[in-house]
């Protein structure tokens, strides 16, 4: 008997190194047949008690392999056309049993050109697969509660606010009646980002729309005479995470309150403008009217002020007030990249 050469050595030790391999292999010859397989795939896929060397890879199983895509890839990987990388692949085995697998396929290149390899690789992904598709449903389903826990938080809100107006038409106190008046707006503000953020995705918040909704619900309850005293909403149609939004929309309840209560003594007509621009450097939040201005303005520090001030450092931005001549402006805006928030000028914001 002649001793092996180095060539069936070589060979005896691919075979073995296949056989021991963690990942579930096949190799493959010109016909498909298979020359070897790895312990894994025989065990992932159930043939440990029938011969797998030598049988077709479309006969194994009950049947199962024999898929026409399967036999179009290969083939394709044979003659030397492709090669397939991560293909995913569904099968239906036994029991109806639905696999949903990833393939790797090389041809292997020998001298002879009888010698032709096929070296497949088979992942069973279907486990990763069930648990992604938990993932996403358990995300789906957290969505729509929150959701319906944000409609819910915004009906609560308003019944509120309801009350709150009640109660100040019914005191006898004018300093309780605008406290309660002060915080009926606060409250309202808060249920209309509530009922913003509810009908838009949980993710991003279109701030003109939004904006415009706010500021038709102080409007509502603030203005007698709409002929007389208006607010106007402007912006770029650009959209806001839902915390910055927030920010943004109680920013605006502080300031259109404000002005409306001292830009516009004894009757004055005029025009609340609230205006948000935002671009590849940052955005501008404004509010601007054109009342009495700054000279005639109560220069007190108050509840309003802090608020808007302490939102703004929050957001990383800056507070500019302007006399207009007539009425008077705010800006707030901020500047990307963010780096350590600015202090907003405490000095020149009226009181709310």
């Amino acid at each position: 008997m002649a001793p092996p050469t180095s060539d069936d050595v070589g060979a005896a030790l691919a075979l073995a190194v296949i056989g021991a391999s963690q990942a579930p292999l096949l190799l493959l010859d010109g016909e498909f047949q298979v020359i070897a397989a790895s312990d894994s795939f025989v065990s992932l896929f159930g043939m440990e008690s029938v011969p797998v060397r030598g049988r077709s890879l479309f006969s194994l199983g009950a049947g199962e392999w024999n898929m026409p895509r399967l036999r179009s890839l290969l083939s394709a990987v044979g003659s030397g056309e492709a090669h397939v990388d991560a293909y995913e692949i569904d099968m239906v085995g036994p029991g109806n049993r639905l696999r949903h697998l990833v393939l790797n396929a090389r041809r292997l290149e020998f001298v002879e050109a009888s010698s032709l390899r096929i070296l497949l690789t088979v992942v069973d992904a279907s486990a990763a697969r069930a648990a992604e598709k938990l993932r996403n449903d358990l995300i789906r389903d957290k969505e729509i509660l929150l959701q319906e826990l944000q409609h819910r938080v915004a009906n609560s809100l308003q019944i509120i606010a309801s009350v709150l107006l009640q109660n100040a038409r019914k005191v006898t106190s004018e300093e309780s009646r605008m406290h309660l008046r002060d915080a009926h707006q606060r409250v309202m503000s808060v249920a209309a980002i509530q009922k913003q953020l509810a009908a838009s995705s949980l993710s991003e918040v279109i701030i003109k729309p939004y904006l415009a909704q706010l500021c038709q619900s102080i409007g509502a309850s603030m203005i007698d005479d709409h002929d007389r005293l208006s607010i106007e909403v402007n912006g770029d149609g650009s959209a806001a995470s839902g915390d910055v939004s927030v920010s943004l929309g109680l920013i605006v309840t502080e300031l259109v309150i404000n002005a409306l209560k001292h830009a516009f003594p004894e009757g004055r007509p005029g025009v609340v403008t609230v205006d948000y621009q935002s671009g590849f450097d940052g955005w501008t939040l404004s509010v601007s009217d054109d009342g009495v201005g700054m000279s005639a303005a109560n220069d007190a520090a108050g509840l309003g002020t802090a608020i808007v001030n302490a939102l703004a450092n929050q957001l990383s931005a800056t507070i500019t007030v302007t006399d207009l001549e007539p009425g008077t402006g705010v800006s707030v805006v901020h500047t990307k990249p963010v780096g350590t928030a600015k202090k907003a000028d405490h000095a020149n914001i009226r009181a709310v």
